[in-house]
This record gives C-alpha cells, structure tokens and sequence, in this order.
C-alpha cells in the first residue's frame, strides 16, 4: 500500500507540477476572465440577485424536464462542498503552509469565469435521452461542440472512477475518520450507516436528489459558517495576524511559519490549487451536469448562478475552516486532515468542537456524496443508456463501504490524480468553445436585459435553436469560401 501510495503521489507531482494543470487551470480562467471581461466582477451583484432574489426550499419537483435554478445550484454546491472545505483546506495548510490560501482564493476568482463558462456550455449543449430525461454535461459539449465522440468517451470514463469511484471514497473516508475521532463509533458502523442513507437517495432519482439538495445544503452551510465565526470572534485579537501570515506565505512560506511547515512557495501553489480544485471544481467538468439541468430563461443566467455557487464554496465556507485553522494556532507541521481542524475546533470550543466538526463534515461530504453519484449516473446514462443506471448505484455504494477502510493518504491521492485527469478533455473543449460563450454572454446583456428578443431563448427550446444557429454558422462559411 505505501508503494502504491509513493507512486500515485509521484504522478501527481507531475500533473500538479508547474508545468501541468496548475497553469492550464488558472490560465484558462485568466483567459475567460478577459474573454467575458470580468463577468465575476461586471455581474456579481446580479448573479447574487438571481440566486437569491426569489429564493425557496421548497421548488417545484424535479423530472423528466429538468430542475430549477436553484435545485440546480443546490445539486452543484452539493457537490463543491465537501470534505475539501474541511479537511482538504487543513491539509493544503499543513503540506504548503498558510500562503497555500492565498493561491486558493486566487485559483477562484479567475475559476469564476471558467465554471461560468462551464455552467452556459452545460445548457447550450444538453438534449434529452430515450425516455424524455434531460442529459447534459461535458460528454455532451465535447461530443457535439467539438465533434470528438472519443475525447467524450475518455471523459466520461474518468468521470465515473474520478468521482463516483475515488470521489466518493474519499467522502466517506473522511466522515468515518471523524466520527471514530469525535464519537469513537468504529469505522464499519459509519461504513454502513452511509450506505444505507445514500442508497435510499439513490432510489428516488433525480426528484429526491433535488429535493434534498435545496433543503439540506443551506442548512448545512450556515450552521458551519455560524460556528466558524463563534471562533474567530473569540480569537479576534489573531485574526490580523493570521490575514498576515496568508499573504506573506504565499511567497515566503518559511517566514509565516517560523520554519514549521518546511514548505517552498511551489508546493504553496500546488496544494493551494490543487486543493482548491477538489473544493470548487471550477475546470474539472463536474459541475455542469448539475447546471444543465436548470430550467432558465437564459442560459448565461445559470452562468451566474455557478459564480455564486463557487464564491459561496471557496470565499466563504473554505475561508471559515482556514481562518479558524490559523487564529487557533494549532498548525504545527505535524497534523493534516481533518483531525488538524478538530484540533482547530476543539481549541475554539472546547469538548464539543470535534462532535461539531464531525457532524458538520458527515452532512458536507455525503452532499457531495449524492452530488457526484448524481454527475456519474449521467455519464454512465451516456456511455451506456439507463439500463445499467441500478448496477452502477450497487457498485458505488459498495465502493463507499470500501472507502470507510482505506488509508488516508492513499485515497487523497487517488483522488487528486483522476481529477487531474478529468480536466485536460474538458479544459480543451471549455477553450475551444469560448466564441460561443462570448457569444451567448453579449446577447445576454446586450439583447435579454434590455427586453430584446434574444438569439438563446428558454432551456427548453435552445437545443433546436441552437441547431439553427449552428446550421446558419456552416451555411455562412461555405458561401464564403464559395466566393473566395
């Protein structure tokens, strides 16, 4: 195991070196961000009010016909936010010192633009299945967008071990770690306990997803943000110093942490990034299936609605861990995980921190649990059709049995290493794509908001619109090249 271990850790090394993802991520996020000309800034305001403007927990049901835009938001947030918030962001600390926030929250803000981006190709590619069920994702954007069926292929596949295999592992090992450190409830006890409550989602289908998602992940996220800010009022007087030893050690780890950390400003990023991909997913192509299925009158609406989602999972419940991690002072070079930040929360609370960090982490990472289950089940829906759709469920379900056992470091491992992978078939079609992006943006703002008729009309019709489109785009190149 630890042999497997060294050599998973090795190819990451590369994948998340300096000259792999990491500059391909934030490049294609510094890319859109003047591509779409600050569309994380321009529209902040109107992405806040549209996600929360007519906000309910209790949306129509979901379907055939797809989810409404904050089902949809919910779903993906679901997803983004999981143990990466709470265990990840610790780990980042302790393998790349406090500078490794830094270059999270930078990795963001342009990451903004891509899950924008992500989130409008998400609607203007989906279509529906053999049964009438919206399907849509990057499998759908890269097949059709691009013409490649196999670069679709290989995404697909890397999707379902990435996140319904790996992914949920991880899950489900972090929740099992906690509970055995807070509760002393023994490993299989979670293991079985997880199994049960997610096949009983699994069940009801996209409707009892949605439905859970829009209830549980508000409730969920402002517990965790309440009892992080109890903390870091407590502890005001280190709240300077620990903004302080975040920006100074992005650039000189050594000197924000006396030498404990022993990190360089390399793997800083690395694990800054990289953490912060597992966390917001910006780039990884998970989100998208999520935002397909949103029923909006615009598809660069849902393209606010990820930019919230993705502030909401980095800016703030990722900032309340690392921040509560540093006013505490209990980095010590030595601890990772999530037990560095029940070290965190104990300190902040005394005896009932660890049962409150445990708690808040069972509901983040078996959110995400769902959430990623429900991205796989739609590429396995691609690969294969539904047949295969209850198969699949057993399978991931054993695997988070499986994954309540397996050694941490192992797991995170794996886990970093095939969403590194997920991302290099979908950054290649996010950037092939980006005309259409721009495009669908200023017919947004320049022909929806100001009452026009727009040439991306509602969700429900843009798939034969956007066949119009694409058929007029050919007609024009070819009488074009007719007169050349």
């Amino acid at each position: 195991m630890d042999q497997l271990t060294y050599i998973v850790r090795e190819i990451n090394s590369i994948l998340w070196g300096p000259w792999c993802l990491i500059p391909i991520l934030v490049g294609t996020g510094i890319f859109y961000t003047f591509q779409l000309r600050f569309v994380q800034i321009r529209q902040f305001g109107r992405a806040f009010k549209h996600v929360f403007g007519a906000l309910s927990f209790h949306g129509e049901r979901a379907g055939k016909h797809g989810m409404t835009s904050f089902q949809s938001l919910a779903t993906a947030v679901a997803a983004q936010v999981g143990t990466g918030n709470l265990a990840g962001v610790a780990t980042a600390i302790a393998m790349g010192g406090p500078g490794a926030i830094f270059w999270m929250w930078l990795a963001a803000f342009f990451g903004m633009a891509t899950i924008f981006a992500e989130a409008v190709l998400g609607q203007l590619y989906r279509s529906h299945d053999s049964e009438g069920h919206i399907g849509g994702g990057p499998a759908y954007y890269i097949s059709k967008g691009i013409g490649s069926r196999s670069l679709a292929v290989i995404f697909s596949v890397i999707l379902i071990i990435a996140l319904g295999f790996v992914g949920n592992m991880v899950q489900a090992n972090s929740i099992s770690t906690a509970f055995e450190s807070a509760f002393h409830i023994p490993t299989w006890v979670s293991g079985l306990f997880i199994i049960t409550l997610a096949g009983f989602i699994f069940i009801g289908g996209i409707s009892r997803i949605a439905s859970f998602a829009e209830k549980l992940v508000p409730f969920m996220a402002s517990v965790y943000v309440l009892g992080s800010l109890y903390i870091v009022i407590s502890c005001y007087d280190a709240i300077i110093p620990a903004l302080e030893s975040i920006f100074i050690g992005a650039f000189d780890p050594s000197a924000a942490t006396g030498g404990v950390i022993g990190a360089s400003v390399k793997e800083a990023i690395r694990y800054g990034v990289a953490r912060g991909l597992f966390s917001n997913e910006a780039g990884m192509g998970s989100t998208p299936h999520a935002h397909a299925q949103a029923r909006v009158r615009h598809p660069a609406e849902q393209g606010l609605a990820a930019i919230i989602g993705l502030f909401i999972d980095t800016f703030v419940v990722l900032t309340c861990t690392a921040i509560v991690i540093l006013v505490t002072g209990v980095l010590d070079g030595k601890t990772t995980g999530i037990i560095l930040t029940q070290n965190a929360f104990v300190t902040g609370m005394g005896d009932a921190g660890p049962g409150f960090v445990a708690v808040c982490l069972f509901f983040a990472a078996f959110t995400t649990i769902v959430g990623w289950y429900f991205f796989a089940v739609q590429n396995v829906k691609y690969l294969f059709g539904t047949k295969p759709v209850n198969a699949f469920s057993v399978i991931v379900l054993a695997f988070l049995m499986m994954g309540s056992f397996l050694h941490v470091d192992l797991v995170w491992e794996l886990a970093d290493m095939f969403n590194g992978l997920m991302v290099i078939p979908n950054i290649i079609a996010v950037v092939g794509l980006f005309r259409l992006v721009v495009r669908a943006v200023n017919d947004y703002e320049n022909k929806f908001l100001k009452g026009e008729k727009p040439m991306f009309g509602p969700s429900e019709t843009l798939t034969d619109r956007f066949a119009q489109l694409q058929n007029a785009i050919r007609r024009g190149r070819r009488k074009h090249q007719v007169k050349e």
